[in-house]
Protein backbone atom coordinates (compact mmCIF):
# COMPACT_ATOMS: atom_id res chain seq x y z
CA UNK A 1 0.00 0.00 0.00
CA UNK A 2 2.96 2.48 0.79
CA UNK A 3 4.54 1.20 -2.87
CA UNK A 4 1.00 2.74 -4.74
CA UNK A 5 1.64 6.04 -2.27
CA UNK A 6 4.64 7.00 -3.71
CA UNK A 7 4.02 5.66 -7.09
CA UNK A 8 0.79 8.24 -7.08
CA UNK A 9 2.87 11.04 -5.58
CA UNK A 10 5.74 10.93 -8.63
CA UNK A 11 5.52 12.57 -11.41
CA UNK A 12 6.10 10.27 -14.54
CA UNK A 13 6.50 10.61 -18.18
CA UNK A 14 3.20 12.67 -19.59
CA UNK A 15 1.76 13.10 -15.62
CA UNK A 16 4.92 15.71 -15.75
CA UNK A 17 2.78 19.84 -16.46
CA UNK A 18 6.04 21.73 -16.26
CA UNK A 19 6.77 23.64 -19.55
CA UNK A 20 10.52 22.45 -18.57
CA UNK A 21 12.35 20.09 -16.74
CA UNK A 22 16.11 20.38 -15.02
CA UNK A 23 16.81 16.73 -17.01
CA UNK A 24 19.64 13.90 -15.78
CA UNK A 25 19.90 11.31 -18.32
CA UNK A 26 20.53 7.77 -17.47
CA UNK A 27 24.18 8.15 -17.42
CA UNK A 28 23.66 10.92 -14.73
CA UNK A 29 24.71 13.98 -16.35
CA UNK A 30 23.61 17.12 -16.13
CA UNK A 31 21.27 18.21 -19.19
CA UNK A 32 20.71 21.00 -17.95
CA UNK A 33 17.23 22.71 -18.16
CA UNK A 34 15.23 21.36 -21.43
CA UNK A 35 11.58 21.78 -22.79
CA UNK A 36 9.86 18.40 -21.27
CA UNK A 37 8.38 17.16 -24.26
CA UNK A 38 11.80 16.86 -26.04
CA UNK A 39 13.25 15.40 -22.39
CA UNK A 40 10.30 12.46 -23.04
CA UNK A 41 11.45 11.68 -26.63
CA UNK A 42 14.87 11.32 -25.15
CA UNK A 43 13.59 8.91 -22.46
CA UNK A 44 11.74 7.48 -25.11
CA UNK A 45 14.63 6.60 -26.86
CA UNK A 46 16.31 5.14 -23.96
CA UNK A 47 13.58 3.08 -23.27
CA UNK A 48 13.60 4.64 -19.62
CA UNK A 49 10.78 6.61 -17.93
CA UNK A 50 11.09 10.67 -17.45
CA UNK A 51 10.54 10.77 -13.64
CA UNK A 52 10.21 14.08 -11.49
CA UNK A 53 12.54 13.34 -8.45
CA UNK A 54 12.68 17.21 -7.06
CA UNK A 55 9.91 18.62 -7.30
CA UNK A 56 12.07 22.06 -7.46
CA UNK A 57 10.77 26.11 -6.70
CA UNK A 58 11.42 27.00 -10.16
CA UNK A 59 11.85 23.99 -12.15
CA UNK A 60 11.60 20.61 -11.43
CA UNK A 61 13.97 18.28 -11.66
CA UNK A 62 13.41 15.07 -13.63
CA UNK A 63 15.74 12.08 -14.23
CA UNK A 64 15.56 9.27 -17.06
CA UNK A 65 15.60 5.90 -15.43
CA UNK A 66 13.32 2.86 -14.82
CA UNK A 67 10.55 3.50 -12.58
CA UNK A 68 9.23 0.13 -11.64
CA UNK A 69 13.18 -0.10 -10.77
CA UNK A 70 13.53 3.24 -8.77
CA UNK A 71 9.89 2.36 -7.04
CA UNK A 72 11.48 -1.28 -6.01
CA UNK A 73 14.77 0.60 -4.96
CA UNK A 74 12.98 3.21 -2.67
CA UNK A 75 10.91 0.05 -1.06
CA UNK A 76 13.72 -1.96 -0.30
CA UNK A 77 15.42 1.03 1.25
CA UNK A 78 12.58 1.55 3.43
CA UNK A 79 11.97 -1.59 4.88
CA UNK A 80 16.07 -2.16 5.44
CA UNK A 81 15.38 1.47 7.70
CA UNK A 82 12.68 -0.45 9.82
CA UNK A 83 14.71 -3.48 10.51
CA UNK A 84 17.85 -0.95 10.84
CA UNK A 85 16.08 0.29 14.78
CA UNK A 86 17.65 -1.09 17.53
CA UNK A 87 14.82 -2.40 19.98
CA UNK A 88 15.03 -2.30 23.36
CA UNK A 89 14.31 -5.91 25.09
CA UNK A 90 13.01 -6.07 28.63
CA UNK A 91 13.70 -8.85 30.94
CA UNK A 92 11.91 -9.20 34.85
CA UNK A 93 13.50 -11.57 37.08
CA UNK A 94 12.06 -11.94 40.88
CA UNK A 95 14.96 -12.16 43.27
CA UNK A 96 14.88 -16.04 43.93
CA UNK A 97 14.66 -16.96 40.52
CA UNK A 98 15.77 -20.52 39.42
CA UNK A 99 19.41 -21.46 37.95
CA UNK A 100 17.63 -22.75 35.16
CA UNK A 101 15.38 -19.89 34.49
CA UNK A 102 18.30 -17.31 35.20
CA UNK A 103 20.57 -19.02 32.67
CA UNK A 104 17.69 -19.20 30.04
CA UNK A 105 17.18 -15.79 30.06
CA UNK A 106 21.17 -14.60 29.96
CA UNK A 107 21.23 -16.73 26.88
CA UNK A 108 18.85 -15.10 25.56
CA UNK A 109 19.39 -11.64 26.40
CA UNK A 110 23.80 -12.75 24.70
CA UNK A 111 21.66 -13.68 21.75
CA UNK A 112 19.55 -10.18 21.27
CA UNK A 113 22.52 -8.52 22.21
CA UNK A 114 24.37 -10.27 19.57
CA UNK A 115 21.72 -9.20 17.10
CA UNK A 116 22.12 -5.66 17.82
CA UNK A 117 18.98 -4.96 20.57
CA UNK A 118 19.79 -3.36 23.81
CA UNK A 119 18.64 -5.26 26.90
CA UNK A 120 16.95 -4.29 30.07
CA UNK A 121 16.74 -5.98 33.01
CA UNK A 122 14.72 -5.59 36.07
CA UNK A 123 14.05 -7.11 39.32
CA UNK A 124 10.49 -6.97 40.68
CA UNK A 125 10.07 -6.97 44.60
CA UNK A 126 6.95 -7.95 46.27
CA UNK A 127 5.87 -7.91 50.43
CA UNK A 128 8.80 -8.83 52.24
CA UNK A 129 11.12 -9.38 49.16
CA UNK A 130 12.12 -5.56 50.36
CA UNK A 131 13.37 -6.51 53.23
CA UNK A 132 16.26 -8.38 51.23
CA UNK A 133 17.26 -5.75 48.59
CA UNK A 134 21.05 -6.76 49.10
CA UNK A 135 20.11 -10.06 47.35
CA UNK A 136 18.38 -8.27 44.51
CA UNK A 137 21.26 -5.88 43.78
CA UNK A 138 23.77 -9.31 43.83
CA UNK A 139 21.48 -10.67 40.93
CA UNK A 140 22.27 -7.69 39.06
CA UNK A 141 25.85 -7.56 39.51
CA UNK A 142 25.71 -11.14 38.88
CA UNK A 143 24.03 -10.53 35.28
CA UNK A 144 26.38 -7.51 34.79
CA UNK A 145 29.04 -10.14 35.35
CA UNK A 146 27.68 -12.85 32.90
CA UNK A 147 27.12 -9.94 29.98
CA UNK A 148 29.79 -8.42 30.24
CA UNK A 149 31.81 -10.14 27.17
CA UNK A 150 28.04 -10.03 24.74
CA UNK A 151 27.71 -6.04 26.10
CA UNK A 152 28.11 -2.89 27.58
CA UNK A 153 26.69 -2.09 30.92
CA UNK A 154 24.81 1.37 30.23
CA UNK A 155 23.09 1.98 33.32
CA UNK A 156 23.09 0.26 36.68
CA UNK A 157 19.96 1.76 39.17
CA UNK A 158 20.26 0.12 42.18
CA UNK A 159 17.29 2.05 43.91
CA UNK A 160 15.00 0.46 40.66
CA UNK A 161 16.66 -2.54 40.41
CA UNK A 162 17.18 -1.92 36.97
CA UNK A 163 20.38 -3.28 34.62
CA UNK A 164 20.55 -1.47 30.84
CA UNK A 165 23.21 -3.47 28.41
CA UNK A 166 23.98 -2.10 25.35
CA UNK A 167 25.73 -4.30 22.36
CA UNK A 168 29.46 -3.90 22.28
Amino acid sequence: MEGRLIATNQLVNRRIKAPQVLLIDHENENRGVIDTREALKIAESAGLDLVVVSDGKEVPVAKILDHGKHQYQQKKRKRQQQHAKPTLKEVRLRPNVGESDYSLRVSRAIEWLEKGNAVKFQVRLRGREHQNRDRAIELLDRIVKDLGDAGNLQSFDKRALIVQMTPS
